[in-house]
């Protein structure tokens, strides 16, 4: 029982802190339709309300107030391979279709000349993954859902009319759910194996700061943004379903916790008007994905043990590039591109979050009229396809690992914002 107790937790917390694999590992990005439509590369542009998130510096040159609400439609499609597994039944597996939609709010207001404070509400790390109750690595994980809510408000100095500082903090409420199936072995009371549902609830809060700086020139802008880590301590109930177990005595819940610190982002980023109509920006973003490299899981449960769990995440690169090209004062054409490195290695990688290094393609438009601005944005990500031993829960050393999957990802995503500006 201590090793099933240890497996449940040790899986909840992995899943209930990464999603489906969106951004590399589990970062959302998307949070600006504008910034979105040109491959995320906004930093040195940041010239809406969703700089708060990208770079809060650039609202110093917003006029008035400024208002944007805004959201995200992501429909990933996911699909494993298992070649090795016995049953032909199971050697191909499709994630359940979902759809998730993490959600905006930025306000912007010029107190003066020189000072503009700022607003973001966002939501940065989450999703979920999501597969069928009786596939073979439904002991690893079969369901989670994951979200963070950031609230984040910031001020920006400009020293002079080419440059300009910002900082800000951010509140930060995170919860976790995640769902798998145990399998409980009862051959020590004469009695065979059993499916043992579990059920982990948790959440938590945090603090955060972050950076900003915009330098814009008659033709050429270059900035910098830091969006610092974090740490959240999840406390959470652990329902265990035995209904299924013949025999009493097997815990039905418990308490349990853990402490998770998330990354660091370090983003640069350059723009040029190299037309009046045509503007280029890139970014390279460096995200600190090594912080992640084990937690420990503490369980509130007599005669159970803490869990240390260990996952080895390397520091990894986003390359952004985008273009705008306005064909009237109403409206505006974008595209772009990124390359996002995964921070996750092969031997940590299982079907909690399958992770790959990815190219994303973007497409939208930007509209005004009056007060009024819309923005859309269309983005693909193609994933690498990537075989992992997933975790080698089903390996028969010296003779082959039926658990040897490969995982094939690929997600739409359509940004939409409406902008207001007084």
């Amino acid at each position: 029982m201590k090793k099933i107790l240890m497996f449940t937790l040790m899986a909840a917390v992995l899943l209930g802190l990464s999603p489906f694999a969106h951004g590399a590992g589990f970062l959302i990005y998307e949070h600006g339709a504008a910034a979105m439509a040109m491959g995320g590369a906004f930093v040195a542009l940041a010239n809406d309300a969703s700089a708060v998130f990208h770079n809060p510096a650039g609202i110093a040159w917003l006029d008035g107030t400024q208002i944007s609400l805004g959201t995200t439609l992501i429909m990933p499609k996911g699909s494993l391979s298992l070649p090795n597994w016995p049953d032909p039944n199971y050697q191909s597996v499709d994630q359940e279709g979902q759809l998730f939609y993490p959600s905006t709010v930025y306000i912007t207001h010029k107190l003066n000349d020189r000072i503009t404070a700022g607003f973001g509400f966002f939501t940065p790390y989450g999703l979920g993954t999501k597969w069928p109750k009786d596939y073979p690595l439904r002991y690893i994980a079969t369901s989670d859902d994951m979200k963070t809510f950031i609230f984040n408000p910031a001020i920006s100095y400009k020293l002079n009319e080419n440059f300009a500082l910002a900082v800000g903090v951010s509140y930060i409420h995170s919860t976790l759910n995640f769902e798998l199936v145990e399998l409980v072995d009862l051959t020590g009371y004469g009695l065979g194996s059993y499916d043992m549902p579990a059920i982990l609830d948790a959440s938590g809060n945090g603090w955060g700061l972050n950076a900003g700086a915009l330098y814009k020139g008659e033709k050429f802008s270059f900035g910098l943004n830091w969006r610092g880590g974090f740490k959240i301590k999840y406390e959470g109930d652990l329902e265990l379903d035995t209904s299924n177990i013949p025999i009493p005595g097997f815990p039905t819940e418990g308490d349990a916790s853990t402490a998770f610190n998330f990354p660091h982002i370090l983003g640069a980023g350059i723009a040029f008007d190299l037309s009046e109509n045509l503007i280029l920006s890139a970014d390279v973003h460096y995200v600190l994905w090594s912080c992640y490299d084990k937690f420990v899981v503490e369980i509130d449960v007599p005669g159970f043990e803490d869990k240390e769990v260990e996952e080895k995440w390397e520091d990894s690169f986003v390359i952004r590039g985008g273009f705008q090209y306005t064909l009237s004062e109403s409206f505006a054409l974008r595209a772009g591109i990124l390359y996002d490195q995964t921070p996750q290695p092969i031997e940590t990688m299982d079907p909690i979050l399958p992770d790959a290094n990815r190219w994303a393609f973007t497409g939208g438009f930007g509209y005004k009229s009056g007060n009024f601005v819309l923005d859309v944005a269309y983005q693909l990500e193609l994933f690498n396809d990537r075989t992992c031993p997933n975790r080698d829960i089903y390996l028969i050393p010296g003779l082959i690992n039926l658990g040897e999957g490969t995982y094939s990802t690929t997600a739409h995503l359509i940004g939409i914002s409406f902008g207001f500006v007084f």
